[in-house]
C-alpha cells in the first residue's frame, strides 16, 4: 500500500494560520468567547489644537426671544447635455436651528420724573439675529448622485457639498424668522421684563416704547 505523500510545511502553514484566523474570526463575529478582543473595533481620537481668543466684545443686547424653526431643502442640479445618471444630483437635506431676536439697551433713552415714582423708556426696534444651525438636527436626508459626481466627490474630500446646503438652510430660515413675527415677541418680552424690573425698584407708573 502506497504511503500518503506529505504536504510541505510551506504549504501547509499558510493552510493552517488561514484555518486559525477563520475560527479566530468566526468566534468573535458569533460570540463563541465571551471577553475575546473585537480585532474590528475602532477608537476615535481628537487631535485638535486648543482654541485661540480671537476679540471680546462688550454686549448690550438683550435677547429677549428665540425662534426654533426646521426646514428640508431640495437642491437639484442637473447638466444642459448629459442625463442625470453621469451627471446631477438631486439631495433632500433636513435643518434645524434657531434665531435670536433682540433689543439693544445700550441705546435706550430714559426720562424719570421728579418724584421718581414715573418712568419712560424709549428703546430701538427689536432685531433679528444671524441664524445657527443645529449640526445635531441638520442631517442629508436622501441623495442621488451621478457616476461623474461621485468619482468629483472622492477626489476633492466633499461629498454632496453639504456647506452649500447649510447655507442655502440658513438663508431659508433667516427669511422665514423675519416673517414670523420673532420681533414682535421679543418687545412684548422686553416690556415686559422692564416693566417688572422698574416695579420691583418703586416705580409706579412704567412706559416702554419702541421706535
Amino acid at each position: 500500500m502506497r504511503a500518503p505523500r506529505r504536504v510541505p510545511w510551506y504549504v501547509a502553514l499558510p493552510v493552517t494560520l488561514a484555518v486559525i484566523a477563520g475560527l479566530f474570526l468566526a468566534a468573535v463575529k458569533f460570540d463563541w468567547l465571551p471577553g475575546l478582543p473585537d480585532p474590528f473595533a475602532t477608537s476615535t481620537v481628537v487631535r485638535s489644537q486648543p482654541a485661540v481668543l480671537q476679540s471680546i466684545e462688550n454686549m448690550s443686547d438683550y435677547d429677549a426671544a428665540t425662534g426654533n424653526f426646521q426646514i428640508v431643502v431640495d437642491l437639484k442640479q442637473e447638466a444642459a447635455y448629459l442625463p442625470s445618471a453621469l451627471l446631477g444630483s438631486d439631495t433632500l437635506y433636513v435643518a434645524g436651528g434657531t434665531v435670536q431676536s433682540f433689543v439693544d439697551l445700550g441705546r435706550a433713552k430714559v426720562t424719570v420724573s421728579a418724584d421718581r415714582r414715573s418712568a419712560t423708556l424709549v428703546l430701538p426696534a427689536a432685531q433679528l439675529g444671524q441664524a445657527a444651525l443645529n449640526p445635531s438636527q441638520s442631517y442629508v436626508f436622501a441623495q442621488n448622485r451621478g457616476l461623474f459626481n461621485r468619482i468629483g466627490d472622492f477626489f476633492s474630500g466633499n461629498p454632496g457639498d453639504q456647506q452649500k446646503l447649510a447655507v442655502l438652510a440658513s438663508q431659508r430660515i433667516q427669511s422665514a424668522a423675519g416673517s414670523s413675527g420673532l420681533t414682535q415677541r421679543a418687545e412684548v418680552n422686553t416690556r415686559s421684563m422692564l416693566t417688572s424690573l422698574l416695579d420691583s425698584l418703586g416705580f409706579t407708573s412704567v412706559a416702554v416704547n419702541f421706535q
